[in-house]
Parts: structure tokens; sequence; C-alpha cells
């Protein structure tokens, strides 16, 4: 099976030409989306096919790489279109595809209606084609193209619908804010490649991880190239300071949500700092900062989802904040930790986009939660579904959610620092109360919206039975990362090891046997959870005056929430601003006007003053051009004779 990887790469662009080219032509949303979903469907089942086949092989067999055709081969730079499948990049290719798939369907039925049907889907099959690039190439140009390819996809998707607007501007301004903040970001990781090749001449992951292992631990060589991957990973992946595109992402249609900001391109950061596991480990500094920032884009995102009423912007503020708790994760040497969070919160988030997507289809797209309530009568397994989700993200066992938190929350305890289990924990307390804020004030008490005009209903067959699906995985899904304390053994961790084999060796981190501290610690997450639920329930259904109530009492913090710290008007007073203030006195008036413009009127002026001159030979007489022929003959005898 292994052979047939480059299928999972051409039928998702296969779907992209056939709707791209002939969507229009089609004109049946049935085929247009059939074809897109079967694009993801048919990868999905070949990574199946691959991932049976490489439990059958011992732990060390299990890699193959794949090499398609010589890409570039230029010097000593040779860069081939090559494909690895190992423990890691099936794992995420089962997640891209299986998710993805989930998400196509449910596409079918969101979408219906829409003209920019067949579009939509083009750009859904293009988006998944790039990400399987990102995660399943063995160098580092490859991934660039995929990492760039997502960026490209993001722009299309988050502004599809390019007429309507967006809170304060517009779909199309928040699309261009996602691609220009991902290539700050991206320049990072491209100077990180530029060190990486003048480093170990060659961009192939064997070649440079093999010459890596022979570095001494806090090379500074090494840490400049961690430090330039993590900006680019700060950016893809919504961290501290550049994660201020991912909220306003919200403006394209909800299945772009759920795909590419629950499970595949804003984990891209994740899997790329897991991937170059052994360059990470050569540089403690960098794991530092990882942490830091990881713990402190959970907690900071987190406080801003408390007080949100858009429904997305809460799950937007949320993503953010988990994916915080990867990096942490990452940070403390857990990769596998933090690679586990990312498969559950794949299942949990997508399905927690896609029930807000219901829940905006069944409103007529209105996304206020204060003008909800109640609906849990009129969308059952909506509502299900999504208590479900909400219930995992929050960390409740046995759900998938409280196995992946946890084992983030006992590692960042054990190997890095009390502190960063306090902020992890409290993050966790605030993610279970805006969660259930979040399903208290859409599903359940007082209807608050104008029932004579609004008639809120179930969605169709297309989109509650891929919210089921993963409403199951939701359940499931963390089994097979129990714990070694609770008896499980970890599978999960046991499958990934060789990956990080080599990174593990250079951390040497202490062996911890504390299983009755790991109870504790797991005791007291759970009830930080479980409060917060039950707090968060008894505000928004029995005493809904408290919570005006401590906004009326602390306005200050309530604003500083309620407006996002102030980021966006930060960044726009201290850089937006001045760069479009400079572009317009500097190089518009400056350059364009005076230097350019001048240059050329100018040119223009004097090429209009000769032609004065020369016009007024042209008289149009025909005995004045025999004068003007006869002259030039006399002139040019002369001057023979003369000289």
């Amino acid at each position: 099976m292994y052979t047939y990887v480059s299928l999972i790469i051409l039928f998702p662009l296969l779907g992209f030409l056939i709707n791209g080219l002939f969507g229009s032509r089609i004109k049946s949303e049935k085929v247009s989306g059939i074809i897109g979903s079967a694009a993801v469907v048919l990868p999905f089942l070949v990574a199946c096919g691959i991932f049976v086949e490489m439990l059958g092989l011992p732990a060390e067999e299990r890699k193959h790489i794949v090499t398609v055709f010589e890409w570039i081969a230029a010097g000593s730079l040779s860069i081939p279109v090559a494909y690895q499948i190992d423990q890691l990049s099936i794992l995420m290719t089962l997640v891209v595809t299986g998710v993805g798939s989930l998400i196509h369907i449910y596409s079918i039925g969101y979408m219906h209606g829409d003209r920019g049907f067949w579009r939509f889907f083009a750009y859904l099959n293009l988006f998944i084609f790039a990400m399987l690039n990102l995660v399943l190439s063995d160098n580092f140009l490859l991934m660039f193209l995929g990492w760039e390819g997502v960026g490209l996809c993001s722009y299309l998707l988050i502004g599809f619908w390019y007429d309507r607007n967006f809170e304060k501007s517009t779909t199309s301004d928040a699309a261009k804010k996602a691609f220009i903040v991902n290539r700050i970001g991206d320049f990072g990781f491209l100077l990180g490649m530029f060190l990486i090749f003048t480093t170990f001449g060659s961009l192939q992951f064997d070649s440079v991880f093999s010459q890596a292992a022979f570095f001494n631990k806090g090379n500074s060589v090494i840490l400049w190239i961690t430090l330039l991957l993590f900006v680019g990973a700060t950016g893809k992946s919504a961290q501290i300071p550049l994660y201020i595109w991912l909220p306003d992402a919200m403006a394209g249609p909800t299945p772009v949500s759920a795909l590419i900001h629950a499970a595949t391109m804003v984990t891209a950061g994740i899997y790329m700092v897991a991937r170059s596991s052994i360059l990470f480990a050569l540089a403690p500094d960098t794991m530092y900062i990882i942490a830091v920032v990881g713990a402190a884009t959970a907690f900071f995102a987190a406080t801003i989802g408390l007080v949100q009423n858009d429904i997305k912007k809460v799950l937007a503020y949320s993503t953010i904040s988990q994916l915080g708790y990867m990096f942490l994760a990452c940070g403390v040497g857990a990769f596998t930790a933090g690679l586990f969070h990312l498969m559950t919160h794949a299942f949990f988030k997508a399905l927690l986009f896609l029930g807000a997507g219901a829940v905006i289809h069944a409103m007529h797209e209105e996304q206020d939660i204060q003008k909800m309530g109640g609906l849990k009568k009129y969308m059952p397994t909506t509502y299900k579904t999504f208590f479900v989700a909400a219930l995992a993200i929050s960390g409740i066992p046995p759900l998938s959610g409280f196995f992946s938190k946890d084992e983030i929350l006992w590692k960042a305890f054990i190997d890095g620092s009390p502190i960063l289990w306090v902020v992890g924990a409290l993050t966790a307390g605030m993610t279970a109360f805006y969660m259930f804020r979040l399903v208290t004030l859409t599903f359940d008490g007082a209807e608050r919206f104008d029932t004579h005009h609004l008639h809120p209903h179930e969605a169709p067959k297309t989109m509650t039975t891929p919210l089921v699906i993963l409403a199951v995985l939701s359940v499931v899904g963390g089994l097979i990362g129990i714990p070694h304390s609770l008896g499980g053994g970890n599978q999960f961790e046991v499958f990934l090891e060789p990956v990080f084999e080599k990174a593990a060796m250079k951390m040497s981190l202490p062996y911890h046997d504390a299983a009755a501290a790991e109870y504790l610690l797991m005791a007291v997450s759970v009830a930080i959870a479980a409060g917060s639920i039950s707090f968060a329930r008894f505000v928004y259904l029995r005493r809904t005056d408290i919570a005006a109530g401590v906004a009326e009492r602390f306005p200050g913090v309530h604003a500083l929430l309620w407006n996002k710290y102030f980021v966006d008007e930060v960044y726009d007073a201290a850089i937006v601003m001045p760069i479009k203030k400079m572009s317009e006195v500097l190089l518009w008036k400056g350059v364009d006007v005076h230097v350019i413009d001048n240059t050329i009127n100018t040119g223009s002026k004097f090429v209009g003053f000769l032609s004065e001159i020369f016009r007024r030979v042209q008289t149009g007489v025909a005995q004045t051009y025999a004068l003007v022929f006869v002259a030039g003959i006399l002139f040019v005898l002369g001057w023979l004779i003369v000289w």
C-alpha cells in the first residue's frame, strides 16, 4: 500500500481541477458535491490501508520514502518531490482526510443554494491537496510549498463571500488580514530554511536530522534555526503575537472554520515543530520560549472567550487557546502529548464548529448567542452532539479531551514547572466555563428570538450525520491514549515513540514514577472543570443577574476582555496606520508623484517641445519639401568638396 501514497495527493488535485474547470458547466450541486467529497474520502481509504499495513510491520520498518520525480537539481541543492510515510505523517494524513471528509459531506447541505457551490468545493479540494503535501513531504521545501498553499487557500476560503460585510469591514478585509499576518510568520520560516541549508547542505529531513544528532545541545546556530521556525509556527498556528488573524477568519463559511481552524491549517505549526523535534531538543532556550508562549496564549485567549457573544468567535478564541496547550506540550518536550491533543481537538472542535453552523443555518445567519436560547427542542441532534463536544473540550472523563488535556498538564508539571501547570489548569477551568456558557445561552433557557419570523429546525441528514460521527469520535477517540497510571499503556505514545526517539535522547528527561501525584493532579483538574461547568449552568440558567452584576462591578475588566485587550487597535495605531501614512506621504506623494510622475511628465513635455519644432517643417506644401531636399543635397555636396 505504501506505493499508493501518490494517490492520496492526486485525488484532491483531480477534484480541484474537475470542479474548478468544469464546475460552472456541470450545473449540479449533487455532482459537484460528490466529486469534491470523493476527492477526500478516497485518500482517507488509501491512508487507512497504509495504516493497517503499517501496524503489521515492526516499528523499525514502518518508515518509507516514496519518490515521485526529481524536482530541483542545481549544484548541491537536490530536491525531489518525495513523500515520507511514517507514524507521524500517517497520523496527520488520517486526521486531515478523515475529518476533512466529514466536513466536505456536511458542506453539501450547508452550502446548498449558494451560487459559488462548485467553486467552494474546488477551493476545499485545493486546500486538502496543499495540506497533504505539507504533512507528507520528506523535505522542508516541499513542506513549505504546502505551507504556502494552505495560506493561499485560507485567503480564498475566508473571503469566499467577498460581497458580504463582516463586523466593521468586509470578508475580503478579513481574508487579506489572514494572508498578510501569515506571510509575516512565513518569512521567519523561510529564513530558518535558508539557515538549515547553509548549515547542513540539504533540506531533506533524513539528511538534516541525522547530521543534527551530532550537534551539541545549546548550539547557537540551532537556536536561531528553531527560533525562526517557531516564528513561522506562531503565524500559522495563531500564537502570540500573530494570533490576530484567526478570530477575523470567522468571516468565511462555517465549514471553512471547521476545516482550517480545527483540524488542519492551524495545526501545521504543531506538526512542523514535532517533525523537527530533534532540532528543537537541541535548543532548550527555544523550548522554554515555546512553552511560555503556548501557556500565555492559552490563558490569554481563554479570558477573551469568557465574554464573547458571537458563537463562532467564542470557538475561534477557544481554538487559539487549545493550540496554546499543544505548544505548551511541545515546549516541555511532550511532543506526543501535543499531537494527541491535536487529534482529539480535531474531533471535538470540528464538531463544535459544524454544530455552530447548524445553529446559524437554523437561525437564518444569526450568530449572537444572546439572541438564541431554547433551541434544544428544535434541534435535538445538534444539541446532543454539541453537548458531547463541550464536555470533551472541558476535559470531563472518559471523553477524549480528558486524556489529552490531562497528559499535557501532567507533562507540564513534571517536565516544565508547577507554574505552567497552574496556568494550564486555570485555562482548563475557563474553557469549561465559557463552553457551557455557550451551550446554555444557545440551547437552554427561554427563547430570546422572534418566534414570529424565525422558525428553527434541525439540519438535513447531510449535516447531522457528520455531527454524530464526530460525537462518537469525541467520546472514544481518547481511549488509545489512556495513560500508564490508569492501566492503559498509552498506545498512542507507543505508536509515535520511534519518531521522537532521537529527540528524547537529546532532552534526557528524567523518569518519573509518581502515580499518586498524577492521580491528585488529575482529580484537581477534573474538579476545576466540573466546578466551572456547574457555575456556568447556575449563572446562565438560574441567576442571570450575576453575569450582568459582575460586568457592572468591574466595567474596566469587562471592557478590556470585550474589546480583546485592544490588541487590534494597538496594532492598527502602532503598525498599520504608520505604514499607511508612510506609504501615502513617502511612497505615493514623495516617490510616485514627485519623482516618477514628474520624471515621466518632464520627458513628455520635452518630447512635446521637440515635436512643436519639427511639426513646423511639415507644412504640406510640395514646393517646400522640394526646396528642403535640394538644400540638403547642396549641403552634402559642399561638405564633400570642402573636406
